[in-house]
């Protein structure tokens, strides 16, 4: 017997509880799941529907078309996302520069966890401008240009450029994060660790930042 789905049972009481809210909130997790497994280009709005148990017709009610869908599925994981870093920020205790490492260590942790929604978020930025994906992303990077802007306050540096530093930040991380789930590099390898490289260009961005200010 296959496992149980995550939006639920298959069978036709189930079906019918789509018809009262439910049936959004399970083609969400189809289409991350289906990301997951085959990348964001790897599956169609049918698909998903017959994942889910419904016929092609019903995502129609929620969705105006796979790319609608893709909208929603980022703009979950960016609310996701953002959640994390400002929690493993913590407003900055005990230490801006040693809360930014968590931050650091919570974006690649999120990527390892969650590919449905990385793949998604980050497949291309057009898609996201459905559904207030945009917004959400927009929300998440000015969580980490603000921690930025901490880091660089304590160090005695004006913030003008905070968000230069938080969006060469946010590439690094996004560079370490792609090649740590292409299995390029490997955690607790001593050479090529993703957190230990992530902390160790965060560091250097930093000091330049700070060097360039003086």
């Amino acid at each position: 017997m296959p496992p149980r789905a995550p939006w639920g049972n298959w069978d036709q009481g189930e079906k019918r509880s789509y018809h009262h809210g439910r049936l959004k909130e399970a083609l969400v997790e189809a289409a991350r799941s289906l990301v997951a497994r085959h990348g964001p280009a790897g599956f169609t709005l049918a698909e998903a529907a017959k994942l889910v148990g419904v016929t092609p017709a019903a995502p129609y009610r929620h969705f105006n078309d796979r790319d609608d869908l893709m909208g929603e599925v980022a703009k979950q994981g960016f609310e996701n996302f953002r959640g994390r870093l400002v929690a493993s920020w913590d407003e900055g205790r005990p230490d801006p520069a040693e809360a930014l490492k968590r931050m650091g260590r919570a974006y690649l942790a999120f990527a390892r966890e969650e590919p449905g929604y990385y793949f998604t978020m980050f497949g291309h930025a057009q898609k996201l401008a459905s559904g207030g994906g945009h917004e959400a992303a927009q929300r998440a990077f000015d969580a980490l240009a603000r921690a930025a802007a901490a880091v660089l306050n304590k160090r005695g540096v004006p913030t003008a450029s905070a968000r230069k530093l938080g969006f060469e930040i946010w590439s690094l991380s996004h560079g370490v994060a792609t090649l740590m789930l292409g299995r390029h590099l490997q955690p607790g390898s001593p050479e090529c660790d993703p957190e230990a490289i992530l902390e160790s260009g965060v560091t250097a961005m930093i000091e330049k930042a700070v060097w360039s200010a003086r």
